[in-house]
């Protein structure tokens, strides 16, 4: 938990640095290339978390593969976790940032779990209803469950609105326990 406090501090910095700038969308897209660059090689993620390699060697590995490919700011930016050795952070600092840049936008994501995919029509339409209920701009990620046998479960942060059939069961198990009416409204 520590780590994820230090790595929004650090991502509250840079995204100072880019707001300013007005390059908030150029850098969250130079931290997605170094973000996808550690997920996708063990060796890399080593070479972060490694306190025996030195901060010069590790300062040139990046410059070899990110010098041409990410803005100067990102640059800069990762040195500095470098020298500061907190380069370790660095996959949560992508996190934490994109996750700034989406508060800033007014994105909200929102996962979503059902037994089977969506079509375009009902995706659409759940995006809509979120909107609608959230008030903000929602990005959908969906993921088939078989542990749901039918509806869906939303998770919006820490909230989950489950529309499960099994939740249905549930709450019909719960009424004829307490001997209330076993039909269920849409309230």
């Amino acid at each position: 938990m520590k780590n994820v406090r230090v790595a929004r501090r650090y991502a509250q910095a840079l995204m100072s640095i880019a707001d300013e700038q007005h390059s908030i969308d150029a850098i969250a897209a130079d931290l997605e290339v170094i973000g996808a660059a550690i997920r996708g090689s063990r060796d890399l993620h080593l070479l972060i978390a490694s306190p025996v390699i030195r901060e010069g060697k590790k300062q040139a590995v990046f410059e070899e593969l990110f010098g041409k490919h990410v803005g100067r700011v990102t640059r800069g930016f990762v040195t500095l976790l470098i020298q500061k050795h907190r380069e370790v952070l660095l996959p949560e600092v992508v996190e934490q940032f994109s996750e700034l840049r989406d508060e800033k936008q007014g994105i909200l994501n929102v996962d979503v779990g059902g037994s089977t995919e969506l079509s375009r029509a009902q995706e659409g339409d759940l995006v809509q209803r979120l909107e609608q209920h959230t008030g903000k701009k929602v990005r959908l990620h969906f993921a088939v469950d078989k542990a749901i046998k039918g509806g869906l479960v939303v998770r919006i942060g820490d909230t989950v609105l489950d529309a499960s059939v099994r939740r249905q069961l549930e709450r019909l198990r719960e009424r004829f326990r307490e001997g209330g009416p076993l039909t269920t409204t849409n309230a």
